[in-house]
């Protein structure tokens, strides 16, 4: 099977029948394309052949990695360390001039770039952090305009509380009520006692740098074991404010992607759920989202047990989101929620916690979980067949040997929920990943694709999928050039001016992060932490958001929600593909002036 656009055609030589259910944590497999389970960075791989063209060379991916460069990686499974390892340093310089100017000289001196996060079952990888993670070098993100940070209380809308990160290279518009981490952690919203800081990737160098004083207590919860837990301690050795706890990951494959902060002030507390990593690459180039809650004032000594929950119930699916960990560190933040009023919440929590479960815990988590709140938060609308369901996401996972395996069997039906309706149409759906294109033209270039890890092993098994496939374009935003780590699903009206429901979260379009249903669908699986909050009109008093033709600059009131991309999307023309990061990009430079060619 292949296909060809006019950065090449990748030819794959052999394909696999579906087997992308892993077993069980403990279970040995001896099914060929999964990597080995490795020590000390030494495994194998799927082998398979690529050829681009008009390249005459067939370059093949070989199955043992380089073992001089497995060094500078920090994998989240020792069995992935063979997917990674084709992914160091692929951006080549070309002598051909930059597509954005001057391209930039300066390579940077680190062991690797950074690769975002992803929960892509077949390779989810990272990269130690020494340096700016950027190929362009230590300045190419230091170049902020005057007015980048806040130094006054932003404008920001009120009514939602969904904001977009702060971009370097907008129009200043595009940037008026979007924030950047120095912003969120600055005495403007409350002066900072103690946080928490729930991710997936870390610089802990960097992060501190963005903290006003770097003496108050941080605890950072990751999901690293081992070689990588020690690299990311190593790194908080000059920070004794910085404390760690370890989420446990019983199941294989999975991983620690939730992304929250939990920021104690003087004034109250406050609860952040966002898609960035807490690296640089995550807050400066790329399109990112979050929640940011109200100012939550302590509750008056004496309150009862109920006190300070929301008509969503937020305190309490927070409170049992936490109390999942079963971390002894995490027991003094559940205990400062209880003294907080968390009423003023109009969002419902979604959250995924890696486990089994049965009975009425399978709609605690995951995708059942979404299905539940729809069902019972939303109202059946006429002509919903004509509705769309669009998914946003970076990173795609195994979705089977074609659509009936989940994507419709299980995902596609959670997202129609509408009420408590019989009839279960199945409107279009839409998927939203960045092409070829999309990548090489960003503000980044080819290195934004490291962020976007959608392998070619599980492209070829899928190509059924690429036909959802929409680009990426947020010319209403002045991010289409922004490349998307955020993720973002919901359901949209025939002429894309109302919504039914929106999410914003960190789980990507893969059964590691949403959940599947096992045993007759007697059993939910879920390999991952992801976190997210939806968005229903009721608990607004509407019936359905409008759709904001022009969110920014932001207005403080607005109705209109701002969606974070242009609507109606671009389907794929017959010459795009979607963005694969581990074959190469040769024909065409990036806006630096770069190829990509990983080794």
């Amino acid at each position: 099977m292949s296909q060809g656009s006019q950065h090449g055609k990748w030819t794959i030589s052999s394909s696999d029948d579906d087997d992308e259910d892993l077993p069980p944590s403990g279970t040995k497999t001896n099914k060929p394309h999964r990597p080995a389970k490795t020590t000390g960075g030494q495994g194998s791989a799927s082998p398979f052949s690529l050829k681009l063209e008009p390249v005459s060379a067939t370059v093949e991916v070989k199955p043992e990695p380089d073992k001089t460069r497995v060094s500078s990686l920090v994998t989240v499974s020792e069995a992935r360390q063979a997917a990674a390892v084709s992914q160091l340093n692929p951006v080549k310089y070309q002598s051909s001039p930059s597509l954005a100017g001057k391209r930039k000289k300066e390579v940077s001196d680190s062991s690797g770039w950074a690769l975002s996060d992803t929960d892509d079952d077949d390779g989810e990888v990272k990269v130690e952090i020494k340096r700016p993670p950027s190929p362009h070098g230590r300045l190419y993100y230091i170049d902020e305009p005057e007015d980048f940070f806040e130094s006054s209380i932003p404008c920001l809308n009120d009514t939602y509380r969904f904001y977009l990160n702060k971009v370097t290279g907008l129009d200043r518009k595009y940037n008026s009520g979007a924030l950047h981490i120095k912003d969120i952690l600055s005495p403007l919203f409350g002066t900072l006692k103690e946080s928490v800081q729930f991710n997936y990737c870390f610089d802990i160098e960097w992060m501190v740098k963005q903290y006003p004083s770097e003496d108050r207590p941080v605890l950072i919860v990751h999901g690293d074991k081992r070689e990588a837990k020690a690299r990311l301690v190593q790194q908080a050795q000059p920070f004794p404010h910085v404390r760690f706890c370890q989420a446990k990951l019983d199941i294989a494959f999975g991983t620690h992607h939730t992304k929250m902060m939990l920021l104690w002030y003087e004034e109250g507390f406050r609860v952040i759920i966002l898609t960035s990593n807490l690296i640089r690459a995550d807050w400066y180039q790329k399109t990112q989202g979050m929640w940011m809650s109200p100012l939550f004032p302590r509750l008056p000594k004496g309150s009862s047990a109920s006190a300070g929950e929301s008509p969503t119930f937020f305190k309490r699916d927070l409170l049992e989101y936490l109390a999942s960990y079963r971390a002894p560190e995490l027991e003094e933040w559940i205990q400062r929620i209880k003294e907080h009023d968390l009423s003023e919440t109009r969002v419902y929590l979604i959250g995924s916690t890696p486990g089994r479960y049965v009975g009425s815990d399978m709609e605690r988590w995951g995708h059942l979980r979404l299905r539940k709140l729809l069902y019972d938060h939303t109202e059946p609308i006429p002509g919903e067949e004509r509705w769309p369901v669009i998914g946003q996401f970076s990173s795609i996972g195994s979705m089977g040997l074609d659509k009936t395996k989940w994507l419709a069997g299980e995902f596609q039906r959670t997202l129609t929920t509408l009420g408590k309706s019989s009839v279960r149409p199945e409107p279009p759906m839409h998927l939203l990943y960045p092409s070829v294109e999309d990548v090489r033209t960003s503000l980044e270039g080819y290195p934004a694709g490291g962020s976007l890890p959608y392998s070619i092993q599980t492209a070829q098994k899928q190509l059924w999928l690429h036909s959802y496939f929409h680009r990426w374009k947020a010319d209403t935003t002045g991010r289409s050039h922004a490349m998307p780590h955020i993720k973002t699903y919901m359901r949209v009206s025939p002429d894309f001016t109302e919504l039914a429901w929106f999410l914003v979260t960190s789980a990507n379009l893969s059964k590691a992060a949403w959940g599947a249903l096992e045993k007759n669908n007697t059993q939910m699986m879920v390999r991952s932490y992801e976190l997210g909050v939806l968005y229903v009109p009721s608990t607004f008093n509407m019936k359905t958001f409008p759709v904001h033709k022009n969110p920014f600059p932001v207005s403080s009131s607005s109705l209109g929600f701002p969606v974070p991309f242009d609507l109606p999307p671009t389907c794929y023309s017959a010459k795009d593909r979607p963005w694969i990061w581990n074959i190469s990009y040769s024909q065409a430079p990036d806006t630096h002036g770069n190829i990509w060619v990983p080794s």
